[in-house]
């Protein structure tokens, strides 16, 4: 006997809808007992975020109802959150595009350092892209609290596990009142987050880049940021340089 759920005599016309790749923004069309797709503009693969994979955990039929569900998913459900928090993370702030860039940029350093330092990447990316996220009604200036409340609230939407949620709320308060936490999620998510920032800057400012990129290396706290500082920065001024040539040739 075929799921409820998944017989499509029972569909109705929420079953196909269309979600944001967390890459690049383009819209990706899904059915919804499908749980990945890839996105058309940038090749990502990009998981279905309102697609429920609870039953997979203990459902002997899981692998028929479901379809080809990648065996990373059904071992580690918990993967799923980054993507549909980046997602959440996009609906949430809208057009604000100064925000959503700057969550997307550090949400790629903290992927790279979360792996090279052995820290949590659930944690780690889920508080870098909730890094600032408010809602409506919060004013132009929110607090730190209200920023956390928000963060909570999206990953409570998600059901994150409780522990999850606290130390994604305990690292953003770190974070946003500058206060000492010891922690590799931490660490990992403060130096991603000034990476992501200082990128933002230099695409303006490109010429000051050895300068920047000398002042923020003493903040660093991971041996992997500092890693990709000098990368950011190197790759910056080889840019710089070319352009210039081109100018003058």
């Amino acid at each position: 006997m075929k799921c409820p759920g998944q017989d499509t005599r029972y569909w109705k016309g929420d079953a196909i809808y269309e979600v944001p790749c967390p890459n690049c923004g383009h819209m990706v069309e899904f059915f919804k007992d499908e749980s990945t797709r890839k996105c058309k503009n940038c090749g990502n693969k990009v998981i279905n975020p309102k697609m429920d994979f609870g039953c997979a955990a203990h459902c002997k039929f899981a692998a028929q109802c479901l379809g080809e569900l990648p065996p990373e998913l059904l071992a580690q459900r918990e993967d799923l959150l980054k993507d549909r928090v980046a997602i959440e993370m996009k609906l949430t702030l809208k057009k604000d595009f100064k925000r959503v860039g700057q969550a997307t940029r550090s949400a790629r350093y903290a992927e790279k350092i979360a792996n090279a330092e052995g820290a949590d990447l659930a944690v780690v990316l889920s508080a870098t892209y909730l890094q600032d996220v408010t809602v409506a009604g919060q004013g132009e200036t929110p607090t730190t609290s209200q920023k956390i409340d928000a963060a909570r609230a999206i990953l409570e939407k998600l059901s994150a596990r409780e522990d999850l949620i606290t130390e994604v709320c305990e690292i953003l308060e770190a974070v946003h009142e500058k206060k000492p936490f010891d922690t590799v999620n931490f660490k990992a998510v403060h130096d991603a987050i000034l990476l992501g920032e200082l990128q933002g800057r230099l695409k303006k400012t490109p010429e000051e880049a050895e300068d920047l990129g000398a002042a923020l290396a003493p903040r660093l706290l991971t041996e992997k940021g500092r890693e990709l500082l000098a990368s950011l920065v190197a790759n910056v001024i080889k840019d710089l340089e070319k352009a210039r040539e081109k100018a003058a040739g």
